[in-house]
């Protein structure tokens, strides 16, 4: 099997695997709504694997997630919440591995302003589609509501993201599973 093929197979399997983590990281949580929206379980598999993968692969999780955890375990509830989170969590996929496959420098500096960048990106997305949504309901969308629950509500969660996952980068680049590089963070064993 050339390269090529077996570094998108190692990639499908890994998203597979991030897609399995965010639909069982929730059940962390209790399934209690509260928590689980101060501490965002579905995000960080999305962000690693938008980081791991590329944003190709973060995107389709982060869309996919929500919906799917809703048919399967009935939260997010569908209309608004994992509706728009699809949409949220697509763009923070999206946003962060574009963003990091693109920069200079693979470090934790241009990781932290790549990840602080696609939650910005990420919380005005579901502000929009929430907009969008509750506007077709004929419910409002408030600026107080927004940033209540893009930033106040979610402070414990964007602390534990920008804990958990530079360290889970720095582990894995230690541990040769993921590579911090010139040019682009390889999915490939240090020693090939």
């Amino acid at each position: 099997m050339d390269t090529k093929r077996k570094d998108h197979l190692m990639k499908l399997i890994l998203a597979a695997m991030f897609l399995a983590i965010g639909l069982l990281l929730p059940f962390l949580t209790g399934q209690i709504r509260q928590i689980g929206n101060m501490l965002l379980p579905m995000h960080i598999p999305v962000i690693l694997c938008g980081l791991i993968c590329g944003w190709q692969y973060g995107l389709g999780v982060g869309f996919v997630l929500p919906l799917l955890r809703c048919v399967m375990f009935g939260m997010p509830v569908l209309f608004p919440t994992a509706v728009s989170m699809s949409f949220e969590l697509a763009a923070y996929g999206f946003t962060v591995g574009f963003l990091y496959f693109r920069s200079r420098w693979k470090c934790v500096i241009a990781l932290y302003r790549c990840m602080i960048i696609a939650m910005l990106t990420g919380r005005v997305v579901w502000g929009a589609a929430q907009v969008l949504l509750l506007g077709l309901g004929g419910n409002g969308f408030t600026l107080e509501m927004f940033i209540a629950g893009a930033f106040i509500n979610a402070v414990p969660g964007i602390i534990l993201q920008l804990i958990l996952i530079p360290a889970v980068m720095i582990a894995l680049n230690r541990t040769g599973l993921v590579r911090f590089s010139d040019n682009r963070v390889s999915t490939e064993s240090a020693e090939n």
